[in-house]
């Protein structure tokens, strides 16, 4: 038995509104066998990084072919493409804004296009709400066994965002807060294989192993591996879910107790005479 198609959809537009619910019902209108999964919608309005974010730390567990129908476009009817692209055994619709960005740099695109075939998207095309009568559309028509070829022409440029990197020493590593979750945890761009090669490094030439976490003023000794081996109340550092270093609080929130939002600096140094 074949599995129904899966639509995943991440947006920006909350859910108080009409916004996401119009989306789901253009989806099922043209393809009512779709299965409807909520990333979010919860992205703070008009934010490009976090979309991405959010996407990239979801994607890669849906099943093979899964849909993802990404609207945070602070550039709706605007000069900016719409866009579909195939990568990494999924298809994504999404505005030509960067959005896509890490998906593309973990899983390098087969193909990308620009939506441009109107018999795909709704009769009249809103300049305010394109996510029901462009973006919607296309991924219901997907979901229906559409080659993505048919959507429109092929691309072979597109936004990216630049998204910062950790910088590596040989003393240190600078990292930055990229999110801040529901429960105030700084979730830093520090991936735990660049930090296991800092740290092993200086241990492979002899130097000190001992490692030092500071977030803002607030020093951080050891990386634990759950929220619940520090003490309750305590500031603790450890590699979450995504596999990137974040400073968490046991039962509390980081980010209001450091007073630190994305974009905060955290360093990792080598602490000398360990």
């Amino acid at each position: 038995m074949s599995l129904r198609p899966v639509v995943a959809l991440l947006t920006d537009f909350g859910v108080r509104d009409h916004y996401a619910g119009t989306m789901k019902g253009v989806v099922l209108g043209l393809c009512p066998d779709a299965t409807l999964v909520d990333i979010s919608h919860d992205i703070d309005p008009h934010d490009i990084l976090a979309g991405a974010l959010e996407l990239a730390a979801s994607y890669a567990f849906f099943p093979a072919g899964t849909i993802f129908l990404v609207v945070v476009d602070p550039g709706v009817g605007s000069a900016r493409r719409p866009l579909a692209a195939e990568a990494g055994g999924y298809r994504f619709v999404a505005p030509d804004n960067g959005v896509l960005s890490l998906v593309f740099r973990e899983a390098a695109p087969k193909r990308v296009v620009e939506l441009t075939e109107r018999a795909y998207a709704r009769p009249t095309v809103s300049r305010t709400f394109e996510g029901r009568d462009t973006f919607a559309p296309a991924a219901a028509w997907l979901a229906k066994g559409l080659e993505l070829s048919a959507l429109g022409r092929t691309v072979t440029t597109w936004t990216t965002l630049d998204v910062p990197e950790p910088v590596v020493t040989e003393s240190q590593v600078v990292a930055e807060v990229l999110r801040v979750d529901r429960f105030g945890n700084l979730i830093t761009n520090l991936d735990r294989r660049t930090f296991e090669r800092f740290v092993n490094r200086g241990a492979n030439r002899g130097a000190a192993t001992g490692i030092e976490i500071t977030a803002g003023t607030q020093a951080v000794d050891r990386v634990v591996g759950t929220y619940a081996e520090s003490d309750p109340g305590s500031v603790c550092a450890l590699f979450g879910s995504s596999d990137h270093l974040e400073v968490a609080v046991n039962g509390g929130s980081a980010a209001e107790r450091l007073q630190l939002a994305r974009g905060a600096r955290v360093t990792v140094v080598r602490l000398p005479g360990c």
